[in-house]
C-alpha cells in the first residue's frame, strides 16, 4: 500500500467481500471503522498486499480491505468555567 498503517490507527473497511483465499463470508462490515491492533508483515496469499491487519475480529485481514482514515487534528478551545459569584454580607 502507498501509506503506512500502524497500531492504533483507524481504518475504514471498503471491501467486505468473501475471503479471497477460502471463499468464506467475513464478519467485517463495509463502511465501518476499525482500530488496528497489530500489523503483521506477511505477504497475503492473494499477492495484493504485503501486510495483514489485526483489527480484533477473527484473525488478520488483507490490508487491501481497508483505507487509512486521517488522524483528527487537535484543536485548542478556550474552556469557560462558570464559578458562583461570592456575595459579601454587610451587617
Amino acid at each position: 500500500m502507498s501509506y503506512v498503517v500502524g497500531p492504533g490507527d483507524l481504518v475504514l473497511c471498503v471491501n467486505a467481500a468473501p475471503n479471497h483465499v477460502t471463499g468464506m463470508p467475513v464478519p467485517l462490515q463495509a463502511g465501518e471503522t476499525y482500530r488496528v491492533l497489530e500489523v503483521m508483515p506477511f505477504a497475503c496469499p492473494c499477492g495484493r498486499s504485503d501486510a495483514l491487519l489485526d483489527v480484533g475480529i477473527d484473525f488478520a485481514w488483507c490490508q487491501t480491505r481497508f483505507r487509512l482514515l486521517p488522524k483528527p487534528k487537535a484543536q485548542l478551545k478556550p474552556i469557560r468555567v462558570s464559578a458562583p459569584k461570592e456575595k459579601e454580607t454587610v451587617r
